[in-house]
C-alpha cells in the first residue's frame, strides 16, 4: 500500500517558520522561476487562498518541467500564471544550493512527502477536495484509502481519460461536476505536461479553489505504482528508483532531456561567478552566515 511520508522532512523543517512571503524565496534556477519553502508554508498560502475565497495555482517545477520549459510556449504560460511554485527535486535544490541559493532538503514540495499532513489539515478545516486524473478505477481506489485513513475527508473525483480538448463535450461534463461540487482544492494528476495545460486552460471556468498539479499520486495512493522510500527522495535518488521500475518510459526523461539544461546550467554558474566577483563582495556577508541570518528571523515571533 501507500508509503507514509511522516519521515519525509528533518527535524528542523518542523521549527516555526515565517508567516509572510520572503524576496529572496523566489529564485530563477536553470531558467525556471520557484519558489523556496516548505510544506507548511504552502499550506499557509493555501489556507490563506480559501479563506479569502480567492483561487490560485499550485505548481511544481522538476528537472523535466525546466526541459519543456524550452519546448512548449503553452508550459511557459502556465508557470507565469501559478501564483506558488514547489521545487519537486532534490538534485534542482543541490544545484540551486551550488549557485549561491539558500535552498535546502525541506524545500522539497510534493504531494508524497506532505500527504499526512495535508489530509490532516483538510479534515480539520473542512476543505473540500476533488481529484481529476488516473485511468478509471484508480481514483475511486485512491479514495477509497483516503477514506479509510482519513474518515472525515471530504473528497471526490473524476478519472483523467477524456476529451481534454477546451469546449469538448467531456470537457464541459467534468468542468461542470467539479463546479457542482465547489471544492477548496482542485488536484489535477494527468501527468505533465497534459496536466498543467488543462489546469491553465479549465481554472478560469471554476468557482475559487486552489489548483495544484500532482502527476501520478493518486496512482501511488491506490497502489498502482509503487512509490520510492522517502530516504531516497531526500538524498536525491527517488528519480533512479522510478527508472528502474519503468525504464522504457522513463530514459529519454531521466537520461537524455537534462543534458538539454546544460546551457542553463551555464548562465547559473555565470551569475554565481559575477556576484562573487562584484566590487564589495568582501564585506558582504558569507551565504552560510545569511541563511542563518534568515533562519534566526524566521524563529522571532
Amino acid at each position: 500500500m501507500f508509503l507514509p511520508a511522516r519521515d519525509a522532512f528533518p527535524v528542523e523543517a518542523r521549527r516555526p517558520y515565517r508567516m509572510n512571503r520572503r524576496p529572496e524565496e523566489r529564485v530563477k534556477v536553470l531558467g525556471g522561476e520557484m519558489d523556496l519553502v516548505r510544506p507548511e508554508e504552502v499550506f499557509h498560502f493555501v489556507a490563506g487562498r480559501i479563506a479569502g475565497g480567492k483561487g490560485a495555482i499550485v505548481a511544481n517545477h522538476n528537472l523535466h518541467s525546466l526541459y519543456l520549459l524550452q519546448k512548449d510556449p503553452q508550459v511557459v504560460e502556465f508557470f507565469k500564471a501559478a501564483e506558488l511554485i514547489e521545487v519537486d527535486s532534490v538534485p534542482l535544490i543541490f544545484w540551486a544550493r551550488i549557485v549561491g541559493r539558500a535552498s535546502r532538503r525541506f524545500h522539497r514540495c510534493t504531494y508524497l512527502d506532505w500527504r499526512n499532513d495535508f489530509w490532516a489539515r483538510a479534515t480539520k478545516e473542512n476543505w473540500k477536495v476533488f481529484f481529476v486524473g488516473g485511468a478509471p478505477g484508480v481514483a475511486d481506489a485512491a479514495l477509497e484509502n483516503i477514506r479509510r485513513d482519513w474518515p472525515g475527508a471530504q473528497v471526490e473525483s473524476h478519472q483523467g481519460y477524456f476529451d481534454v480538448t477546451d469546449g469538448s463535450a467531456e470537457n464541459e461534463a467534468v468542468v461542470e461536476k467539479i463546479k457542482a461540487y465547489k471544492p477548496d482544492i482542485l488536484f489535477v494528476g494527468m501527468g505533465m505536461p497534459r496536466q498543467e495545460k488543462w489546469l491553465l486552460e479549465n481554472h478560469k471556468k471554476l468557482d475559487p479553489c486552489v489548483g495544484f498539479t500532482v502527476g501520478g499520486a493518486f496512482d501511488y495512493e491506490a497502489g498502482v505504482q509503487l512509490a520510492a522510500p522517502r530516504w531516497m527522495g531526500q538524498v536525491g535518488m527517488e528519480w533512479l528508483f522510478r527508472l528502474m521500475a519503468d525504464p522504457e518510459r522513463l530514459f529519454t526523461r531521466y537520461c537524455v532531456e537534462p543534458w538539454h539544461l546544460f546551457g542553463p546550467a551555464m548562465v547559473d554558474a555565470r551569475r554565481a561567478l559575477a556576484r562573487q566577483l562584484k566590487p564589495g563582495k568582501k564585506n558582504a556577508v558569507p551565504p552560510e552566515a545569511a541563511y542563518r541570518r534568515a533562519t534566526d528571523l524566521a524563529l522571532k515571533p
